[in-house]
């Protein structure tokens, strides 16, 4: 009930949140439309084209705080800047007489790629200034000779200053919204969502039969979501609170982002999911009265904690206040060494209970952890270093003196130029009075990172259809009364605003459809309504065509295809990762168990990748390519980020136990041997199987294989399944038998080392962190061996889904690919 409640609650404050966000937006647009129409002759005039007044608008203040509108106002400042002189300058040197539909476009493209290379500009500015770019330049174009070398380009500033100082007189009427109080807004809420996880994850884990145990942790799934975004509003609030109160970023080096404070308590919530999910059975075996009353205890005072998280995730204290602990001495402390594989993910679990309460550790100074090895790399890791440095000083002074810019900024800066460019010709050739819709359109859509193009396409198309017939019908019926034409923008702006949070329209359907509406029912002079709108739907469209074929030529990879070699570098990725595990880094060439780390960030950037991919492949067209398998491909990203996360536990672990080999030296060594052994060959059989995966992801077809191999004149026995060069076990990845076998041994030897370490150190609490993280260690290589054989089910399958005719074997496609590919 009290779940309903709070859903019930964030509804409506979503709500309000988004009514006021259109409020906002429609006084602005307000504003501008009372000056343009209706304010005294000599200030009416200044701002000369309002439409770029109405766009100025919607780009700052749409879904924005008083630091997003600063910022935006800022970002149009910095755009008028940079456009005005080489404006003025261009003019004067060509001559507005002789500036034709030819010469416009070469200026439009030549002017965009300046702008547009930069990667320090921010893409706000850059929007901006693409508009004022094709304005200043068609509009010449237009008025010819009549044209001001001076006052043309001061009137498109103008009108640019007017959009700008009505978002901000909207913001602040009646009151601010400020972006400080929405982080902090949901930050409490995002500590009131993983209290209520945690309850329900107790409740669980303490539960007396599978249904009750499975409805708790299904309550709690349902919560992630909303805690993802909170975590994503935090994020898009960050910046704006940075321009609201920028003491944070000069006078407090040390300020710690809010969400990374939050997202210290969301890893080992989602430890404590994986825990409970392994679970093989409700009531868990190894808990009893005792551990119950532990673990209520433990979850009061990890609820004060959450309590004060609610007050300092936000502000700007740059450390958490200290909790006391009063009941963990005698809980945690007395759980002992287990050898049945059943108790793995409880003991996981409580592990959890114990990172949750105390923090996440800090990865440690690889100074003490791997003293010989550091002994004998030092003059190569000096050297590696000081090339580091000297790679990061050249590009810092390289991007400062815009020497070498980067493949990326200099493609971005290519596609922009061709498409302003090709629009604007082609808008001025098809009709010269309306030619600035065609560039208009896409100078306010492009995007640095790449972008689903036939989405955002149609989404503009329908987008300014619907605004433009939305404002000839409310032209025709409002012909008589002229001057209350303004009045049904108000509604459409509302209704647009909340367009922008659909799927299907988004952000850029919606801006279209208030800008098609705004430009006919906002403006005076400019022919008959129904034949402007025609007019503009067909230059809108012709520039949303050149903006197609300007991404395809650049971009003719299909997102499926890049989807599919994303995932196989999420792969290798992981195998890296995989192979970093290690206890202690005694030897020449061994990583250190922080490196571990490093690899877990760059598996996570993979993987967040793969998931752009997907996420662009599901609504890109799919013409007469293979549908994308989209459930696939999610049920293997879903495997992929619970490795990943498991990858983390690993490398606190792994730490743990290595600042452990510090208080026992040489004999720790003979101690971790077994461990280690089981180890190697864990890293061994989910190495072999990833390795495989990627190879096979790889292959284009597999019909490619059968004439290659003829060609290199390769037969292998059909009946044995054997090939030339085999070498390799004959499953991929191992059967829960292998699982079972390998995490038996391992909890063995756990129970071994914890027993040499308690004849060292006799005192219960080392004793029983090292339980807690040995018996973690175990539960999280088995769990990745799972997930691998999971991932190996879904690759198949997807290899199935490209090639329906043919039986497949994935061990011997491998094979095939050996004796084929030899390495």
């Amino acid at each position: 009930m009290a779940a309903i409640t709070r859903a019930d609650s964030t509804t409506k404050a979503l709500w309000r949140r988004r009514l006021g966000s259109a409020l906002r937006t429609a006084l602005a647009c307000t504003i501008v439309g009372f000056t343009t129409l209706y304010s005294p002759e000599h200030l009416r005039h200044m701002p000369a084209f309002p439409a770029f007044s109405y766009v100025t608008t919607i780009l700052i203040l749409s879904d924005a705080t008083l630091g997003d509108t600063l910022r935006g106002c800022w970002h149009a400042l910095y755009a008028t800047i940079q456009i005005m002189i080489p404006s003025v300058l261009c003019l004067w040197l060509v001559g507005p007489d002789r500036f034709t539909a030819d010469v416009a476009a070469v200026v439009v493209t030549l002017m965009s790629f300046v702008v547009a290379l930069p990667e320090s500009t921010p893409l706000m500015a850059k929007r901006i200034a693409f508009g004022q770019i094709v304005i200043v330049c068609v509009g010449t174009v237009v008025h010819g000779a009549k044209t001001g070398i001076v006052m043309h380009p001061i009137h498109v500033a103008s009108s640019t200053a007017l959009g700008a100082l009505a978002s901000v007189v909207a913001m602040l009427l009646p009151y601010p919204r400020l972006a400080y109080h929405e982080v902090k807004k949901s930050s409490k809420l995002y500590a009131e969502n993983a209290s209520e996880m945690l309850n329900h994850f107790v409740k669980a884990f303490c539960a007396q039969d599978n249904t009750a145990a499975l409805d708790s942790i299904s309550e709690a799934k349902s919560l992630f979501k909303a805690g993802a975004k909170q975590l994503l509003s935090i994020k898009d609030k960050q910046d704006g609170m940075l321009w609201e109160r920028p003491q944070i970023r000069f006078l407090k080096p040390n300020y710690k982002d809010p969400r990374e404070k939050l997202q210290e308590l969301e890893i080992p919530i989602r430890g404590m999911e994986l825990a409970l999910t392994s679970c093989p059975s409700f009531p868990v075996g190894m808990i009893d009265e005792d551990l119950k009353d532990v673990l209520q205890s433990l979850k009061a005072e990890i609820g004060l904690k959450l309590e004060q998280a609610k007050c300092y995730a936000s502000f700007d204290a740059t450390t958490a206040p200290e909790t006391e602990k009063k009941c963990k001495d005698k809980s945690l402390w007395s759980l002992k060494a287990i050898s049945s594989t059943e108790d793995v993910p409880a003991s996981f679990f409580f592990y959890c209970i114990e990172l949750l309460l105390d923090g996440l550790p800090v990865a440690p100074n690889a100074e003490f952890v791997v003293n010989e090895t550091r002994e004998t790399h030092t003059e190569g890791s000096n050297d590696s270093q000081n090339q580091n440095k000297f790679k990061c000083k050249l590009k810092w002074i390289s991007s400062s003196l815009f020497l070498l810019p980067s493949l990326e900024s200099l493609v971005f800066a290519l596609k922009c130029s061709l498409s302003l460019g090709l629009a604007v010709i082609l808008g001025l050739m098809y009709n010269k009075e309306n030619g600035y819709w065609s560039g208009l359109t896409i100078a306010i859509s492009f995007a640095t990172n790449r972008q689903a193009t036939f989405k955002v396409a149609n989404a503009r198309a329908q987008g300014t259809a619907m605004g433009s017939v939305y404002g000839v019908i409310c032209s025709f019926l409002l012909q008589k009364s002229v001057n209350f034409r303004f009045l049904p923008l108000l509604p459409w702006i509302i209704f647009s605003s909340f367009l922008r949070h659909s799927r299907m329209y988004e952000e850029a359907g919606a801006i279209s459809a208030v800008i098609g509406a705004l430009l006919i029912l906002g403006r005076k002079n400019y022919g008959t309504p129904s034949e402007f709108a025609i007019a503009r739907i067909t230059e809108a469209s012709l520039g949303l065509i050149c903006f197609i074929i300007v991404e395809i030529l650049f971009q003719p990879a299909r997102a499926a295809t890049l989807a599919k070699a994303q995932l196989a570098q999420s792969l290798q990725a992981l195998q890296d990762g995989i192979k970093d595990i290690v206890l202690f880094a005694d030897q020449k060439g061994k990583p250190t168990p922080t490196a571990l780390r490093d690899k877990q960030k760059r598996l996570k950037s993979h993987i967040n990748e793969l998931d752009k991919f997907i996420a662009e492949a599901e609504m890109e067209p799919n013409f007469w390519f293979l549908p994308f398998h989209g459930s696939c491909y999610e049920k293997i990203l879903a495997s992929l980020s619970r490795m990943a996360d498991l990858l983390l536990f690993v490398a606190y672990k792994t730490e743990f136990l290595s600042q452990l080999s510090e208080r026992f030296g040489v004999s720790w060594k003979q101690i971790q041997k077994p461990i280690n052994d089981d180890l190697e060959l864990f890293k061994e059989k989910v190495g072999y199987s990833l390795k495989c995966f990627e190879e096979v992801i790889l292959i284009k077809s597999l019909a490619v294989l059968a004439p290659e191999r003829q060609n290199r004149n390769i037969s292998h026995d059909v009946e044995s399944g054997r090939l030339p060069n085999e070498d390799v076990p004959r499953t991929l990845s191992p059967d829960e038998e292998e699982i079972e076998e390998i995490l038996s041994s391992f909890l063995q030897h756990s129970k071994e080392v914890a027993n040499s370490i308690n004849s060292y150190d006799g005192e219960e609490k080392h004793l029983s962190q090292t339980v807690l993280v040995l018996n973690g260690l175990g539960f999280c290589i088995s769990s990745l061996m799972k997930e691998t054989t999971k991932i190996e089910k879904e690759i198949k399958e997807l290899i199935k889904w490209e090639n329906p005719t043919r039986n497949i074997n994935l061990y011997e496609i491998s094979c095939k690919l050996n004796a084929t590919y030899p390495k």
